[in-house]
């Protein structure tokens, strides 16, 4: 295994680590706060498979103060959070909860007070309820009320927040939510998938045009994940199958953003389910952005069977992915080569293991080896001149793993949820040695 330090990435990079509001605030009715479409699933029977919700969660609404000592004693230069919806416009539209907007303001002048770089997103899946019931991410509206609600908290914070990211994973919010049915609202019809995915994108441009006005000096980019596609074999067909489940999993959203057009063999094989697309819509959602943010986990080893494959030799997570460090430097490498590119953050890299305390430690060596292989793969496509700017890991703390409740532990700290005890696993100490340590020509 190669041992990296902070020498190995430029001066200039940020290390991170990242949360979401839904999966660590709880407080889901505190001040004014209106229901997501996450309070709904969860209320579903069969949705979560241990039954649980986010209401309580890592209680981080009344705890912020705690765990931003905590990120500050990470040593890290930054924290990526995300804004509730509906804690700061409870219906999706019209009034705006001050209150809600409080506990932000709060939050970031506190990063602020401890030497953290505020980077925000405005949307980590909790849809307010009441825009679900008039369908949606479906419904080409919810893509101009995003934008009001951006200006909203934009307004309130302006540039204190150093990063503006709109959207995260916008394929998790549509094609998971809408047509695989595993996320709320828990959906299956792939032409309403492809809507959503469409208006997503295009409430992306929006709110970035919106951002452009009120924050200027702000970095504004959004954020996708993205995968590593393999071939199962050197056969033609499976080939022409990893190119398709490229085009969907990735192309898809990918080429509007960067090149204003969507890919033109997945638009042609979907079809009559294809999303409508109005004239300005690909103008409008290829705003400049100043960054884009990659989420990256694992890779898809694709068949012509449709069947993922799960190759043998490789090892595993609890959530059932393969570690694969080298997919992370093979995706950066591609999109290096196949578009002009805005500098890119690592907004999301990590992996969850069925931790044990002992005693008052979490000796979590399996996360420790994920972190340092892919930190790796990082820095050297850095030295393969991708310009990536920064690297959070995900997650701070262990939280609410949506459709897998409290049963996956990903973070870097270990969660009691019987008392809210915060404990640092092995994990955060190495991270700490790393993000913390002084690059030697500033020393």
């Amino acid at each position: 295994m190669t041992i990296i330090t902070r020498k190995d990435f430029p001066e200039y990079f940020t290390f991170g680590v990242a949360t979401s509001s839904y999966q660590i605030e709880g407080a889901t009715s505190a001040d004014g706060r209106g229901p997501s479409i996450w309070d709904t699933f969860c209320r579903e029977p069969g949705r979560i498979s241990d039954g649980s919700s986010g209401d309580v969660a890592c209680d981080h609404y009344h705890r912020w103060e705690e765990d931003l000592e905590l990120i500050s004693s990470l040593g890290v230069q930054a924290y990526r959070f995300s804004v509730a919806w509906p804690r700061v416009q409870p219906t999706g539209s019209g009034d705006i909860n001050p209150l809600g907007l409080d506990f932000y303001e709060r939050l970031v002048d506190g990063m602020l007070e401890r030497g953290l770089d505020p980077y925000l997103t405005l949307y980590h899946w909790d849809l307010p309820q009441p825009l679900q019931d008039v369908g949606g991410w479906a419904n080409r509206d919810t893509a101009y009320h995003f934008a009001e609600y951006a200006r909203a908290v934009a307004e309130r914070l302006g540039e204190r927040v150093k990063s503006y990211a709109t959207l995260n994973e916008p394929w998790c919010s549509s094609i998971l939510s809408y047509q695989i049915g595993e996320h709320a609202p828990g959906l299956r019809n792939r032409k309403l998938a492809l809507a959503a995915a469409h208006h997503l994108l295009l409430g992306h441009g929006e709110a970035v045009k919106v951002l452009r006005e009120v924050v200027p000096g702000a970095a504004i980019g959004t954020v996708l994940n993205l995968n590593a596609i393999t071939p199962a074999t050197s056969s033609e067909q499976d080939a022409a199958a990893a190119r398709f489940e490229d085009g969907a999993f990735n192309r898809w959203f990918l080429d509007p953003l960067l090149r204003g057009e969507y890919p033109a063999d997945v638009w042609e094989a979907y079809g009559d389910d294809v999303p409508q697309v109005q004239p300005d819509d690909l103008e409008t959602i290829r705003q400049p952005i100043d960054f884009l943010g990659v989420n990256y986990y694992s890779r898809s080893v694709v068949s012509a069977d449709g069947q993922q494959q799960r190759p043998s030799d490789s090892s595993y997570t609890d959530m059932g992915w393969e570690v694969y460090p080298q997919g992370l430097s093979d995706l950066l490498l591609r999109l290096k080569a196949d578009y002009t590119l805005p500098p890119i953050y690592i907004t999301e890299n990590g992996a969850a293991y069925k931790d044990t305390l002992e005693g008052s430690a979490v000796h979590d060596a399996e996360r420790v080896a994920y972190l340092q292989t892919h930190l790796a793969e990082v820095a050297s496509a850095v030295r393969q001149g991708v310009k990536v700017n920064g690297y959070f890991a995900w997650s701070l703390m262990d939280n609410f793993e949506w459709a897998h409740g409290y049963s996956k532990r990903f973070g870097l700290v270990y969660v009691d949820y019987g008392d809210q005890q915060r404990i640092l696993k092995d994990s955060a100490l190495w991270y700490r040695g790393l993000a913390g340590a002084k690059v030697p020509e500033l020393a």
